[in-house]
């Protein structure tokens, strides 16, 4: 705890879960100075699911056209691999939860929150398979639960379910399966007996009619019945020098997600799905349909992180890591709406 960095202070809100996509004609009307984009012309993001609408916000053209930047993407298995790849410096922005992020920083890891995707935690749900003998939370003891991987948002998760029921973690098996077709595959195959997982993982076993819900932080109810509040999650991160020498592209960015945010609450799920590249779909357009209704209710409209998000991910994450000292973060120092605020005042509309 005592190499946490004296400089982590940038998170601002431009929020939007399950892709979707900008108009064609929809420009941000941005004109950019050179000093902006000093040193950078590509910028490379790196992710953890695909269904998101940031990717397509982003992939659209609008922030490539504003900032002269080349957009690459770069998929990992889980959010510590993201942070892991943040702080080697092999790429230059990640998105990952807030908690992983709080706990990179513990670590003395230099990473600045600047963009929450969601009002609530990581969109996860946790499931069981309709043949499965467990029937009640109590039923999980002795069990093997599914997660993205050990120690991750989905771990945190699970966690915090059991607790609410009187179990241990140490109560459970957790398994990392990573967030793709493998996850599907383990729960299908029985080789775990329960799965906590984001889209579209969770919305694949939905469409199969063949599992339970029985935990759905996408809905707001459970998320802040689990948390105890408001959990930021889906956060973009970056190095504060980045952010430094680039204000006016961090600018662009949140911009281009606030205007996201507020077309995403006008549209259709029919409209947002017509708009989203082909890839994105995955090969089922009614599938990314789904994942997208399941998730819809905790997008944020414009994009500001909740006043009680930050304390809500410090505390969960000091009750998740043991000794985690939650006195050495300055949780006024590691958020701020200033971004989004300014693109709100510029696009209040869609």
């Amino acid at each position: 705890m005592n190499g946490l960095p004296n400089r982590l202070r940038r998170v601002f809100a431009a929020t939007a879960l399950a892709a979707a996509a900008l108009p064609a004609a929809l420009t941000l009307g941005l004109t950019l100075p050179a000093t902006a984009q000093a040193q950078e012309k590509e910028v490379t993001i790196a992710y953890q699911q695909i269904v998101d609408p940031w990717l397509t916000a982003i992939a659209s053209g609008e922030f490539e056209k504003a900032t002269g930047y080349k957009i690459h993407w770069r998929q990992f298995e889980s959010g510590a691999k993201v942070a892991t790849a943040l702080a080697s410096g092999d790429i230059k922005i990640g998105v990952l939860g807030s908690s992983p992020m709080a706990a990179a920083v513990s670590q003395g890891l230099d990473l600045q929150l600047f963009w929450i995707l969601d009002d609530i935690n990581q969109a996860e749900a946790m499931v069981v398979r309709n043949a499965s003998n467990i029937k009640t939370p109590a039923d999980l003891k002795g069990k093997k639960i599914g997660v993205t991987a050990p120690g991750s948002s989905t771990n945190m998760m699970v966690s915090f379910f059991l607790a609410q029921h009187g179990l241990k973690p140490t109560d459970v098996s957790f398994i990392g399966v990573g967030a793709g077709a493998g996850a599907v595959t383990a729960l299908r195959s029985g080789q775990i007996d329960a799965i906590a997982n984001l889209d579209p993982v969770i919305s694949t076993l939905v469409k199969e009619d063949a599992i339970r819900i029985i935990a759905d932080t996408r809905a707001l109810d459970d998320a802040q019945k689990i948390f105890g509040g408001n959990m930021p999650s889906g956060c973009l991160y970056t190095a504060q020098a980045f952010i430094d020498a680039h204000p006016n592209t961090t600018q662009a960015l949140a911009n281009a997600m606030v205007r996201a945010d507020k077309w995403i609450q006008a549209s259709s799920v029919d409209d947002i799905a017509k708009l989203v590249p082909e890839s994105y779909l995955l090969g089922d357009p009614d599938l990314y349909k789904l994942a997208l209704k399941g998730n819809r209710e905790g997008l944020s409209p414009d994009g500001l992180v909740p006043e009680d998000g930050p304390q809500t991910a410090l505390n969960a994450l000091a009750e998740f890591v043991p000794n985690f000292d939650r006195t050495a973060i300055d949780i006024s120092r590691i958020w701020t709406n200033q971004f989004a605020t300014r693109a709100n005042q510029k696009y209040p509309h869609a």
